[in-house]
C-alpha cells in the first residue's frame, strides 16, 4: 500500500511529470496535495494502470485533493533549456498554480530544482516515488491523462504520426512517419528523431 505522506505535520505536495521521453508534444507535470490521512488502495504509478482506470482515478483525485494543478512546457522551450530543466519548470509551474500553498515537496525521481528560487521549500526526491507515495502517484495520473488529452487532439490535426496510439513516444511507426512526412511544430528538434544516434534532420531557423 502506498504511503500517505513523507513529511510529518507539513502540507506536502507530490510532483511528477509525463512525456519526458517523447519526440513530440509538451512535457506535463502535476502537483497534488492530499489530506493528511488520505488512503486510496487504487492509486498507483500511472504506468501500472489501464487507460480507463487512470481517467477514473483522475476524477477521484480532483474531487479528493486539497489542491491540484498541472504545468506545461512546450517543445520550443524544451529545445531551448533541455528536457531535464523543462521537467523541473513544468513542476514549478504546477506548484505555482496550487491554491493551497505547500510547506514541503516530494518529487518522483532523483533530481529537482529547489522551489521557489528564493527561500526554497524543503523537498525530497524519491526514486520510483509514484509507486511509493499517494500524492506522487496522483500527480503521475494527472500529468499523464492531461498530456494524453492533448496528444489525442493533436493526432486529429497530424494523423500520420499515430499519436493516438503512441502519444508522441518514439515508436517505429512514429519515426517512419517522420522519415516520410518530416516534422510538425510539435516535434522536439533537439531530440534524435530518427533514432540513428545523431540529430538526423536539418532545420531552418
Amino acid at each position: 500500500m502506498l504511503k500517505s505522506h513523507y513529511y510529518e505535520g507539513l502540507v506536502e505536495a507530490g510532483c511528477d511529470e509525463a512525456g519526458r521521453g517523447c519526440l513530440a508534444g509538451p512535457v506535463y507535470a502535476a502537483a497534488v496535495i492530499l489530506p493528511a490521512d488520505y488512503h486510496n488502495e487504487l492509486l498507483n504509478d500511472s504506468k501500472q494502470l489501464s487507460e480507463r482506470r487512470r481517467y477514473q482515478l483522475r476524477e477521484v483525485i480532483e474531487r479528493d485533493a486539497l489542491s491540484w494543478a498541472v504545468g506545461v512546457v512546450g517543445p520550443e522551450e524544451i529545445d531551448e533549456i533541455n528536457i531535464l530543466n523543462a521537467s523541473f519548470l513544468a513542476m514549478h509551474r504546477a506548484l505555482d498554480q496550487l491554491q493551497l500553498r505547500p510547506q514541503a515537496i516530494i518529487v518522483d525521481g532523483n533530481r529537482f530544482k529547489p522551489y521557489p528560487a528564493q527561500s526554497p521549500l524543503p523537498h525530497t526526491c524519491i526514486v520510483k516515488g509514484d509507486g511509493k507515495y499517494l500524492s506522487i502517484a496522483a500527480a503521475s495520473i494527472l500529468a499523464k491523462t492531461y498530456r494524453d488529452d492533448l496528444m489525442l487532439r493533436l493526432a486529429q490535426e497530424y494523423p500520420f504520426y499515430d499519436w493516438q496510439g503512441n502519444k508522441g513516444y518514439p515508436t517505429r511507426k512514429h519515426r517512419e512517419a517522420i522519415r516520410q512526412h518530416g516534422i510538425t511544430p510539435y516535434h522536439r528538434k533537439s531530440y534524435n528523431l530518427l533514432g540513428d544516434g545523431q540529430l538526423s534532420l536539418q532545420f531552418d531557423d
